[in-house]
């Protein structure tokens, strides 16, 4: 998953965590946040956008939905990477609303999240909903 480091450089920091408060605004450096971490572990572009998007959608999805009528709460966006092996983590603590009919227009983030992982993984508590999405060195479904 990553190339060898050069002899005598710093290993990247194999995990990633930022809590930012779930609304919309926030998302933009949360994402960008993300985004710099993983060019430090030497994925392919691609790979790195395919994360940054299914973490962003998973986020988007927690700032629109998770604290509908009430005020916002935190998202935790956690990532680690372990032996060819890179999980993504979106937390929030709000509430689960199922998915509703949709114009056609909307609606399509858990799909691209499942589209964009090689895994993922949704649960939803009472006191909020974890997105897990795994993405495997060999690209392996």
């Amino acid at each position: 998953m990553t190339d060898p480091l050069p002899p005598g450089a710093p290993a990247p920091p194999a995990t990633f965590h930022r809590r930012v408060v779930a609304v919309a605004d926030r998302l933009p450096e949360l994402r960008e946040a993300l985004g710099k971490w993983l060019r430090t572990l030497g994925l392919s572009e691609e790979r790195r956008e395919d994360i940054v998007l299914a973490g962003y959608e998973a986020m988007a999805n927690s700032a629109e939905h998770a604290y509908r009528d009430t005020e916002a709460g935190p998202v935790d966006v956690r990532a680690e990477a372990t032996n060819g092996r890179l999980t993504v983590t979106v937390t929030d603590y709000g509430a689960w609303h199922p998915p509703t009919e949709t114009n056609g227009l909307r609606g399509r983030g858990l799909l691209l999240i499942d589209t964009l992982a090689d895994h993922s993984a949704k649960v939803h508590r009472e006191d909020g909903t974890t997105v897990t999405m795994t993405w495997l060195a060999d690209g392996a479904r």
